[in-house]
């Protein structure tokens, strides 16, 4: 009764959509609609000055105030820190503060709903993070941006949280023997004098903040190929010219046409792979990726390519369809893992899947051993704490796998696709992508997500069989051994091998509770029983 309870308030918490939030002060009745940064960089200095345009809309007439994040000079970061200048609207002065990382800035006059306001905001500062102004693996200066979760905030006056998307610009001034690499199209690149260099980019596609990407480098430039008509290119040091070029020559624009045919529509104006300082790995912003200088060797690793095809998938993943918060972290990292899968599986091959499956598997019995209370939904702030761990990625994947199986591949297909049109450049919720799978598979299937999203532990089996020459049955003895106590409800297929045949029958059980058995019959005592033989349930098993 007690496991019934427990599992009903699970249910009741997902289905409410209330049950989490992280702890960001939201304000639905702001929407801001277009950032528009005018940057300068120094190679005498690490300062950098901004001028910030931001283009908004009120959902309500009595809004008196804008919130912005951005880090203020403080001790606490080492005397580094932005200071606010001057605040304006129609070059009229706005009263402001700016303290505790928080920039509030009073309105003038009552808003008119949905009338689109523009305050430009002056500001300097050396950031204490978010862009790293150091050198490259070669001991060359660059300015490189990394914004992830929430750290935007360091160098640009934005509401940096996932849920606010808008479009964005950056006009960048900087020495001349730099190139400049942003999210979307390049609108404007001038000499202004014999050092001095002007780069405005401009994207037209609404984004969260921590997808906007930022540049400023000595870079080799290849225009690799072009996907439905948006150009793919690579961004990588003059020093890597040859091996980064090697490197990222493929599998970009098949995996952009997989996904397109896959999931939906690719959502941005052009795709760059570019070489930086910042980030361990890769970083999917959007249009413009960054990927580890490390990664960049000339020798085509399977490691780099599987990031290059994560990252990618996070464009649609995290990037078009965005988490409306840090508690639905997965539906980014969760996605892009298992699709990445799925791309390799379509071009690879199913033993390759399958190792890749497998080993996600043993990553999340291996990380829950280290941490027990990692659920994948749950209340997270980026302010508070870690938004994501591996369980995230290996685990979140492993539902979507085990879910894929549950619902059929057509139908697993049709729901995916049908979630992206939904949310397409907007946000989504864990409740808003069951909701879309349900009417997919027709079938509730609130029960599955409830046990693998918001419970900690996973599935434990530990079982044997027996033959009965007399009853011509196979007895399967099974028990749920994980440490909650609190039993998981699934389907297990039993692969049975008879003497002499290399295939196996198989046959599907419904367990519920901790203990269970059923009987398979079976006309002589088979060579082999195996449990899960498609690997298509997240347990460890213990089976003999």
């Amino acid at each position: 009764m007690q496991h019934k309870s427990v599992l009903l308030l699970c249910i009741l918490l997902l289905a409410a959509g209330t049950g989490y939030a992280d702890t960001y002060p939201r304000n639905y009745s702001i929407d801001i609609l277009h950032y528009a940064f005018d940057l300068q960089f120094s190679d005498n200095t690490d300062e950098i000055s901004g001028k910030a345009s931001i283009r908004f809309v009120c959902k309500k007439a009595d809004v008196k105030q804008l919130r912005l994040d951005l880090i203020n000079q403080a001790d606490k970061w080492n005397g580094k820190g932005m200071t606010v200048q001057e605040v304006s609207y129609q070059n009229q002065p706005l009263t402001f503060t700016h303290k505790n990382d928080e920039l509030l800035i009073q309105l003038s006059a009552a808003p008119v709903i949905d009338q689109p306001i523009t305050i430009v905001i002056r500001y300097k500062g050396i950031p204490a993070g978010g862009m790293k102004i150091q050198p490259t693996k070669f001991g060359d200066r660059s300015f490189m941006c990394e914004n992830w979760p929430n750290n935007a905030r360091h160098w640009l006056p934005t509401v940096d949280h996932p849920y606010d998307k808008a479009t964005s610009e950056f006009i960048v001034t900087a020495p001349a023997h730099y190139k400049v690499v942003s999210n979307g199209l390049l609108l404007e690149e001038s000499m202004l004098d014999k050092t001095t260099k002007l780069t405005h980019w401009k994207q037209s596609v609404p984004v969260s903040c921590w997808l906007f990407v930022l540049g400023v480098a000595e870079f080799s430039v290849q225009y690799v190929d072009d996907f439905n008509g948006k150009s793919i290119q690579t961004w990588v040091y003059p020093k890597d010219r040859e091996a980064g070029f090697l490197d990222f020559a493929e599998p970009t624009k098949q995996v952009l046409q997989f996904y397109s045919d896959l999931v939906g529509p690719f959502a941005y104006e052009k795709l760059a792979s570019i070489e930086t300082q910042s980030v361990g790995g890769g970083m999917e912003t959007s249009s413009a990726i960054f990927y580890d200088e490390k990664m960049v060797t000339g020798k085509k690793s399977v490691r780099l390519r599987n990031v290059v095809i994560h990252e990618l998938a996070h464009q649609w993943f995290g990037n078009a369809v965005t988490e409306s918060t840090w508690d639905d972290a997965w539906l980014s990292e969760g996605f892009a893992t298992y699709f990445t899968l799925l791309f390799i599986e379509n071009a690879y091959g199913h033993e390759e899947f399958i190792s890749g499956i497998k080993a996600a598997r043993k990553t999340v019995y291996d990380l829950t051993g280290k941490d027990s209370s990692w659920a994948i939904v749950a209340d997270r702030s980026a302010e508070k704490g870690l938004v994501t761990s591996g369980l995230t990625y290996q685990k979140g994947a492993w539902i979507l796998h085990m879910l894929r199986d549950r619902m059929g591949q057509d139908a697993f297909r049709k729901g995916i696709q049908a979630y992206y049109k939904k949310f397409y450049n907007a946000n989504a919720t864990t409740n808003d992508f069951i909701t879309e799978m349900e009417k997919a598979a027709n079938q509730n299937l609130r029960g599955f997500f409830t046990q693998y999203l918001t419970r900690a532990d996973n599935l434990q089996l530990k079982g044997s069989w027996g033959y009965d020459n007399k009853t011509k049955q196979i007895t399967v003895t099974l028990q749920q051994t994980q440490s909650s106590r609190l039993p998981f409800d699934f389907p297990i297929e039993v692969a049975m091998y008879k003497a002499g045949n290399a295939v196996p029958e198989i046959k599907k059980f419904t367990v519920n509770s901790l203990q269970t058995s059923f009987n398979i019959s079976a006309d002589a005592k088979p060579d082999l029983l195996l449990l899960d033989p498609r690997n298509v349930l997240l347990a460890e098993i213990d089976f003999k």
